[in-house]
Order: structure tokens, then sequence, then C-alpha cells
């Protein structure tokens, strides 16, 4: 899949006949790539619609070229297609942490457990590992070897055939020792297609020791098989995470990858390869850059999103002018100085706004402190108290200022803020020069 996908994007890149018909010619080629490594034909099919839908219909903001336009829509695309923007939480919320591990027989399950122990350790946490596969011979002195392996604490009972039991006293003699992240090995089942007592063993041993994660590890191969294993697993595990094994060596990762991501499933982490080390965190926009085979997709993207943003904030500016000053778009102002540093800069970007001096001063220089808590004020705020912030009376301060968690007198600060910005552009649309400078009507 890599090598296809990265020479259709060079071809793209390198330019040549109309845009529409490159357009076409791209998709095209990403289509059979996709299906080659596995991804389902309905997926596939879904998202070079919204691809060519979005390409062909939306417009790039000014100073963006068509065709980076084009890789940026893309690249998020293939971000949805497969998990997402956001990143997996790896870090426990709290410890001890239990996690169990279930998956079927043949698909890495305990090597993965002695990497995720590994990559744990590495982050300063104390782990141990229970083997409660009372089935595979072996099982038991492959997961010991391995816990001395990464310096992991390890309960298992050699002769012991009660999984359950061993799971419950494993993790309770484990936490004793001072284990802050346990995990616990369970047995497998021969082949896809048996999932049933896959999760009867889950479920029964998650109701004795009460994980609080259980990890599905799937096997990359199983390509598109992972949708229904991974929607099953889901609804019997809400509180689940999924782990893709041998994604070095087989082209369906794309297949499982967009399998989980299709049932709403995370996926924590990949196992890349054999060496314990070969355990990383799935982070989707990380994995579509490498599709893409552009290291720097990443700044491609962040550029046309800044000038998608100072297009966005143009318009507002023009609003604001015009006298259609709200909390809502003070919101936004707030948020584009957090992505792209002060409002006095991004003001120098507006064609025409350098020529305002007032909105460099000190009103407009905001600390990032200062910034977070105005936001969580305006987050507390309704709808209508944004929109229209000349009804917030004190009582409504009071309320505002406690579901914010701030005081009283920062919720009048960020009003008083918004009430000088109102004055100053009410002022400025008094000046008919500057405005037919500005390049604006009113």
């Amino acid at each position: 899949m890599l090598e296809g996908v990265r020479r259709a994007v060079a071809e793209f890149l390198r330019g040549g006949g109309t845009y529409q018909r490159a357009v076409e010619s791209f998709t095209r080629e990403l289509q059979r790539e996709l299906i080659r490594a596995d991804v389902n034909v309905r997926l596939v099919l879904e998202f070079t619609r919204r691809v060519k839908e979005r390409a062909l219909k939306e417009e790039p903001p000014p100073g963006a070229g068509r065709r980076e336009w084009f890789i940026k829509i893309v690249y998020e695309e293939m971000v949805k297609l497969f998990g997402g923007e956001s990143e997996p939480q790896v870090d426990p919320p709290r410890t001890p942490w239990v996690v169990m591990f279930v998956g079927i027989q043949g698909t890495g399950k305990t090597t993965t457990a002695g990497k995720l122990a590994l990559y744990y350790s590495r982050k300063g946490y104390s782990v141990g590992l229970v083997c409660a596969d009372t089935y595979r011979p072996g099982a038991f002195e492959q997961l010991r070897t391995l816990a001395k392996q990464v310096g992991a604490m390890f309960y298992g009972e050699e002769e012991g055939r009660d999984p359950v039991g061993i799971a419950s006293r494993g993790v309770k003699a484990l936490v004793e020792r001072g284990a802050q992240i346990v995990i616990v090995d369970t047995a497998g089942r021969h082949g896809y297609g048996r999932e049933e007592a896959l999760l009867r063993e889950m479920e029964e041993l998650a109701s004795k020791i009460k994980p609080d994660e259980v990890a599905l590890v799937i096997d990359a191969s199983i390509g598109q098989k992972a949708y229904d294993l991974a929607a099953r697993f889901k609804r019997a595990a809400p509180i689940g995470s999924i782990i893709v094994t041998k994604l070095d060596g087989t082209a369906r990762g794309g297949g499982v990858l967009s399998a989980v991501a299709a049932t709403g499933a995370v996926v924590k982490f990949v196992g890349t390869g054999e060496k314990l080390e070969e355990l990383e965190v799935f982070r989707p926009k990380r994995f579509v850059a490498r599709v893409l085979g552009m290291g720097d997709i990443e700044s491609l993207v962040e550029k046309i999103r800044s000038l998608e943003e100072v297009s966005r904030l143009e318009k507002d500016m023009e609003d604001i002018v015009r006298g259609k000053m709200s909390l809502r778009l003070v919101y936004r102002q707030l948020m584009a100085m957090r992505k792209m540093g002060p409002l006095s800069k991004i003001l120098q970007m507006l064609p025409g706004f350098g020529l305002v001096q007032e909105l460099s001063q000190e009103r407009v220089k905001l600390g990032e402190e200062k910034i977070s808590r105005w936001l969580a004020i305006m987050n507390s705020m309704t709808y209508e108290e944004l929109d229209n912030p000349e009804i917030i009376d004190r009582s409504r301060i009071k309320r505002i200022a406690q579901g914010a968690g701030v005081r009283v007198e920062e919720v009048r600060e960020l009003l008083s803020y918004y009430k000088s910005m109102k004055s100053l552009m009410r002022r400025l649309r008094r000046d008919k020069r500057l405005l037919r400078r500005l390049g604006l009507e009113v």
C-alpha cells in the first residue's frame, strides 16, 4: 500500500492535466491501493466519494494552492478512515491499574504482554505480569522469561488449572508487592470464528478480577474480519482497547485498522516487529503521514489550517467592524490566538488591519493563563449570553463564575474587555476614510 500511495501523491503534486482530471486519477489509484491493502470496499468508496466531493466543491483559503489543498483533504479523510485525530490515553488515570489481555491463540498475545510491560517500565511504572493461561503448554515459562527480560514482577501457578482463581490471586499479590500496572495474560482460542468462547471467558474473568481495562489483541493478518470481532468485543467491554500485532509483516494492516475504526473501538497500540521494543502508540495522523510518504505532511496541513484560520478571522473582523460584535466572536479570536500567537500579530496578517494602530495596544496582548480563564468563563455561559452579553447581570455573573471555577471579578474583567472592544469598533465605524482603506463598507 505504501509505495503505491506515495507514488500517486508524488505524481499528483508534480502536476500535469487539469485539476479535476488529476483528482479523478489520484482517487482511482488510491481506491486500488486501499482495496489491495484489504480495506473494506464500502469504506473505500465512501472515503473516495467524500474526498472528491470536498476537492471539487470546497475552495482553498487565499494563499493555498489547489493541489496542496487537495492533499490536505486526502490526509484529513484518511485520518478519519483510520480512527480520527484524537490520540489514545495510554497513561493510567490512577494506580494500581489492571489490564486484562484477551485474544485468539496465535496473535502474539503473550509477547505483546511483555512488550507492554517494557513500554510502561520505561515510563517509570512498576509493572507486574500474571499468567492466567492454563491451557497452552509453555505459556507459564514464556511469560516468566519475558517478565525477567523487561524487569517486571511475575505471578503464575505452574500446576494450576483454575485461570479465574490464578488471575484473582495474582492481581492481589502483585498489587501488594507494589505493582502500579498489572497485566493479566489469559488463554486464547483456536481460530477466528470462536469469539463466543473468548467473550464468555473475558466476562467470567472480568467479573472476578474487575480489571480497569480489557485489551483485545488482534493479528493484523485477519484484515476485514476484525470488524465483527472488534464490534462484538466493544459491546461486551465498552471500557476496552485494542492492540494490533504483526503490523509490519502484512499488507492487510489497512484492513484491520480501518475495520476496527469503523466500529468506534480504540486501537491503542500496534506491534511493528518481533523485538520487545517494537510496540508503539497508534496515532492515526502519524500512520497516515507514513502512508502518504510525506514526513512533513503535518506541516503542510498546519500551513493550510493557518491560512483557513486567517480567512475565518478576516470575516469575523469584518463582522465586528460592521457592529456584529458578540462573545462568540471573542471566543473564536481567543482560540485563534492560542494556535497562532498574539492577536496583534494575527491582525497584521489581515488585509488593511495593520493600519489600525489602536488594536496593537495592551488590550489585545493577553497572556495564556488569562486566555484559559476567559475560555472557561465563556464555556460556562449559555448561547443566549454569548450572543447578547448585555443581559448578563449580577446573578448571572455569580452563576458563570461558579461554573467556570473562577472569581466574580474575572468574569467582570472579560465583560469589560468585550465592552471596550465594542466601543473601539463603534468609533472605527464612524471613520469612513479608514473603512475605505480597509476595504469595508457599512
